[in-house]
């Protein structure tokens, strides 16, 4: 029987390579015909959707669900097939999918959850069902027997280099590679790439702990290097954006995939600790930025070295590293992007919102040591991890998550999942509303590099604009400002990538 990979709409709609539904194939292919769906490249997914369901072929649906925007399609239109389709076995993954599986399964229309990822899950899974045969045995698998739910073992992280090739060729032919290189501020042609899985460390706030616990494996820099020079020599790409959610983790790692791909003239960006690349030898950082590297992003989190205790960060990271590591990055001509999560839950209201003012100043200081510094703003969103301190006080405070796969795609909840409009009972009116009024003034006076629609005079007048207000320390109601990132349609990073 036939499997149809379904992708679900992004926020912003634009296409990247889809990579975790490409790993999913690439491990039934040569055994299962199989199908991507895209929603990004549909003008309506449920409609391709549909044409292939009705072929009676396609016995397995497969959706990658992270939280926010995709929930929009991937909840309805999984109800959907369920009800008009109730042969076709429904199969999730991903962030949202592991993170929340009981109202997944509850919900009766979910099936199976894979718990991480589905290499060798996905394909035992469909031999288990086609010979009626127990699951039992399968790691990172989530379901419900008699009623139950039952959390298989995790499986031991797969060697990513004695993995399948990505079927780029095949996928080609259902949507040209050529719409998913995609025009960024780190070139015309970028790719999306994942080359590693996991993260080494346990921070409370990060939905990839549950699902990793604290470990991490790498594609060699050989095998990713390979697979960027097909696409570069094959499709033209220029630029690379690398998503793994701690891609620097080896310093060996990453200068010898900066040296190999150096020759290609290509600009690349990836995402760091601050506490792991600040070990970086001085030679280790010049090779990166001369083999193309532009941008970093750093989760610096808050300047309160207390506060990242509390947040599990692990490691070494203080307030006073995050601020020398952007003046040091100012040497090698690499922009440290630092995002910041602000809003966390304290004790009392007073203690709020006294850390959101001090995370305010600590910002401002990091823009005056080294303002190329990019700023991502997030406010706090509770994430499900068992026996963190964090979210024992986030539960003790009353705080819920919906019950139900409907309450998820609510507009509350969505914004919830974005970190921008949280539902956390700690968190004031007025509390968000300085968080957003001052995310607009910094955004005014010092306009994000990666919005490249933005010209050099829109950037002059915004700055201008602004500068009364971020100087004086003047947020409430910066409307002047938000007005022209309206209709000029400024480019939020945090929400819509680059």
């Amino acid at each position: 029987m036939s499997v149809l990979l379904f992708n679900p709409r992004a926020s912003d709609h634009k296409p990247r390579i889809p990579n975790s539904v490409l790993q999913i194939a690439a491990s039934i292919d040569g055994t299962h015909d199989w199908v991507i769906v895209d929603g990004n490249l549909e003008k309506d997914p449920w409609e391709k959707i549909e044409t292939y369901l009705s072929q009676g072929t396609y016995k397995y649906f497969g959706c990658t669900v992270m939280p926010g925007p995709q929930l929009k399609h991937a909840i309805p239109f999984t109800k959907r097939i369920k009800q008009k389709y109730p042969h076709v076995v429904i199969i999730w993954g991903g962030y949202f999918a592991s993170n929340q599986y009981q109202v997944n399964l509850n919900s009766g229309y979910v099936d199976f959850i894979v718990n991480g990822p589905g290499d060798k899950t996905f394909p035992q899974l469909i031999e288990a069902i086609e010979h009626r045969s127990s699951f039992e045995h399968i790691k990172n698998l989530i379901y419900k027997k008699e009623g139950q739910i039952i959390k298989s073992a995790k499986e031991e992280l797969l060697d990513l280099d004695k993995l399948p090739s990505l079927p780029y060729e095949k996928l080609n032919t259902m949507y040209p590679l050529t719409r998913y290189l995609g025009k960024t501020f780190l070139g015309k042609k970028t790719i999306a790439y994942h080359s590693s899985f996991g993260c080494p460390f346990t921070c409370s706030f990060c939905a990839v702990v549950p699902i990793y616990n604290a470990r991490w494996k790498g594609k060699s820099a050989e095998g990713i290097y390979k697979d960027i020079k097909f696409l570069k020599d094959q499709h033209q790409a220029d630029a690379i954006e690398f998503h793994d959610n701690n891609f620097f983790v080896s310093e060996k790692r990453s200068v010898e995939f900066a040296r190999l791909i150096e020759k290609e003239n290509m600009i690349w960006w990836g995402e760091a600790r601050i506490d792991t690349m600040d070990k970086y030898k001085d030679e280790s950082l010049a090779a990166i930025r001369k083999s193309g590297c532009k941008m970093i992003f750093f989760g610096a989190e808050t300047g309160n070295d207390e506060v990242l205790k509390k947040m599990d960060k692990g490691g070494t990271q203080t307030g006073e590293q995050i601020l020398k590591f952007a003046e040091r990055l100012k040497k090698f001509d690499i922009i440290p992007e630092y995002s910041f999560v602000l809003g966390l839950p304290a004790d009392t209201e007073e203690q709020v919102n006294r850390q959101i003012n001090e995370d305010i100043g600590f910002i401002k200081k990091i823009k005056r040591i080294n303002p190329q510094t990019e700023i991502i703003i997030y406010t706090y969103s509770p994430v499900p991890t068992e026996g963190s301190e964090m979210y024992n006080q986030v539960l003790a405070s009353g705080f819920k998550f919906p019950e139900t796969l409907e309450d998820w795609i609510s507009p509350a909840w969505e914004n919830f999942d974005l970190r921008k409009n949280p539902l956390t009972p700690w968190l004031k009116p007025y509390m968000i509303d300085r968080i957003k009024q001052f995310e607009t003034v910094l955004n005014g006076y010092y306009p994000t590099n990666s919005d490249i629609r933005l010209t050099p005079a829109k950037k002059l007048i915004l700055k201008s604009l602004s500068s009364w207000r971020y100087k004086t320390s003047f947020y409430k109601l910066p409307k002047e400002i938000s007005y022209l990132q309206r209709i000029w349609k400024y480019r939020q990073p945090e929400t819509e990538g680059f």
